[in-house]
């Protein structure tokens, strides 16, 4: 089947109504649904997306205007239809854990420099620590939380079954395919899928991969924007909403247009919209840069760590690294932004595809006289830009506030008075001046590691940070690919959403998350392929989604041959 990158037709209401219908249908059944079953349909939306992860990088690479069977195609293989898959097999793990033992499989569980459970969940086989060299994960819990409290639905399943609205994410194309499957896997709840109008063009192609759970009544996809979305958020139908988009959005949806009585509703807590939401909003992701004695080759590497998350899918990732914070006076803060440019010289400029880019570019660098723009921007391109030395102390920054969901990394130094110290005042920053809670990354040399009080200090930082993941020496986005708990951390509120409420992924279906924590070396061989100078990420890419389909021992080989080329 041939796919361009053009919307299919906007459901009609008439069709809205029978979709929802056709879900009310399906939930009890679905809810009832025993294990083997589960596992089955399960397995039949990972053979379903191996079939048409292909097509679907192309339906991308058209409209993100990425040329087909370059390095740049990459990103579409491994943010697409590999996290999806790799997110399906341990999905599928999962189940024949729970149809085995009646729960989900964790590794050990440990305690936070305050108390707080820690579980170790990634990586839980030899393959993942083989596709994610050297990649920790886990999860910090909320206090008063067990890990013992997990997979909650297979312990405790609602009979009368529920229908819950996804609202999908137009920026990655994993995101619609896995938010659902989080509902359908973890919470046994049917869902209606509608496309954003950025990426509607997947929408039949997951029609197509899902096609079993829609079949069952399970899964409905629909077509529309903003009318069409809120429609259904309000449907009588409808018991729950998840929503992957802005702030404004949900705004919207929950309290209505901006004016008084948006602010009366607030005020009394009165909202427009009271079903139970999971949200994921966007984030000005902070890079905390801890100063160190960095090589010459370990700050290039970092370079090309923190810059591939700018550059990634042309910076339109809620996750994408918006904001380095640095030392001043550190006499390797220049080296550091030197060494960015320099990776955004060698990364060519991108189609600015997602609606908005150009007016918010324009918002946050009128005025200024000290950025850098880096490559030729043509028509329908933003260039990499480079705000540096932004006043940490000035509450009226632009940059501290809105979220550059465009081609811009800004830069604040703060002052130094020791490790410790800077540590303390960058979480402080991060938490206080920045909007969002999404993710956040710190970068630290094992050096400095072993000065006194640093390592208890680190701990402190990764625990106080009101971030639902944190990266340590490596884009706090691993976070999205791991098959770990991924939202805003749970500070927010339906008044002061920032970056969203409640988890999605959770392959390990825990409980009472506070946030997820990805931990890496300072650098490692061979280099992740989110990195702008893989020389072979496209053939990685390509590989690595074949070795998900197919399972074949001869295919990882073949990823680690493309891997070691990078």
């Amino acid at each position: 089947m041939a796919v361009s990158a053009e919307a299919p037709t906007t459901t009609t209401r008439t069709e809205l109504d029978a979709a929802v219908e056709r879900l009310r249908v399906g939930a009890p059944s679905f809810t009832r649904l025993g294990i083997i079953a589960r596992i089955a349909l399960a397995e039949s939306m990972r053979l379903g997306y191996g079939r048409v992860a292909a097509r679907g990088v192309r339906a991308a690479c058209e409209a993100k205007e990425l040329e087909v069977g370059t390095v740049a195609e990459a990103e579409e293989w491994i943010a697409h239809p590999f996290i999806t898959l790799v997110h399906l097999r341990l999905w599928i793990a999962a189940l024949r854990s729970i149809e085995r033992s009646g729960t989900t499989p964790i590794g050990r569980i440990g305690r936070t420099i305050d108390g707080r459970p820690i579980v170790k969940v990634f990586p839980s086989s030899l393959l993942d620590a083989t596709l994610f060299p050297r990649v920790h994960g886990e999860v910090h819990l909320q206090a008063g939380a067990s890990a013992d409290d997990r997979a909650r639905f297979y312990r405790q399943p609602d009979d009368e079954g529920k229908v819950v609205l996804v609202l999908g994410g137009g920026n990655v194309n994993s995101i619609p395919p896995l938010d659902v499957a989080t509902k359908l896997l973890n919470e046994g709840k049917v869902c209606l899928l509608k496309m954003n109008p950025v990426n509607a063009y997947l929408g039949p192609l997951i029609e197509e991969a899902f096609a079993e759970a829609i079949r069952q009544n399970f899964l409905a996809v629909v077509y529309g924007g903003a009318g069409e979305g809120a429609y259904l958020a309000h449907h009588a139908g409808v018991d729950e909403v998840l929503i992957t988009g802005s702030d404004r959005t949900h705004d919207l949806l929950v309290w209505g247009p901006p004016g008084p009585e948006r602010e009366a509703r607030q005020a009394a807590n009165r909202p427009l919209l009271d079903k139970p939401m999971t949200s994921e909003l966007g984030n000005i992701s902070p890079v905390i840069v801890v100063p160190g004695p960095y090589s010459d080759r370990q700050m290039a590497w970092q370079a090309q760590n923190i810059g591939g998350g700018v550059t990634n899918n042309a910076s339109f990732n809620c996750n994408a690294n918006k904001m380095l914070i640095t030392a001043r006076g550190w006499n390797g803060r220049q080296r550091l932004l030197d060494e960015l440019e320099r990776v955004f010289e060698r990364t060519p400029v991108r189609a600015a595809y997602y609606p908005g880019a150009q007016e918010r570019y324009r918002r946050l660098t009128e005025g200024r006289r000290d950025f850098r723009m880096i490559g030729a921007a043509r028509d329908g391109t933003l260039p990499w830009t480079l705000l540096t030395d932004l006043d940490s102390n000035d509450a009226t920054e632009k940059a501290f506030r809105m979220e550059p969901f465009c081609s811009i990394l800004s830069e604040t130094a703060l002052d130094n008075a020791g490790t410790v110290e800077f540590l303390e005042r960058a979480v402080d920053f991060a938490n206080e001046r920045l909007w969002g809670t999404l993710s956040a990354t710190i970068v630290i040399h094992p050096q400095t590691l072993r000065e006194p009080g640093v390592a208890e200090a680190l701990e402190r930082a990764i625990t106080q940070l009101r971030y639902g993941t944190v990266g340590i020496n490596i884009w706090g986005a691993y976070g999205f690919a791991l098959g770990t708990p991924w939202g805003g951390h749970p500070a927010s509120s339906s008044v002061d959403i920032q970056s969203g409420h409640g988890f999605v992924h959770n392959v390990a279906m825990l409980e009472g998350v506070e946030k997820t924590v990805v931990r890496h070396p300072l650098t490692v061989f061979p280099k992740p392929p989110h990195f702008p100078g893989h020389r072979a990420a496209d053939r990685l890419g390509r590989r690595l989604v074949a070795r998900e389909e197919s399972g074949e021992a001869l295919q990882l080989l073949q990823v680690v041959a493309a891997a070691v080329r990078g």
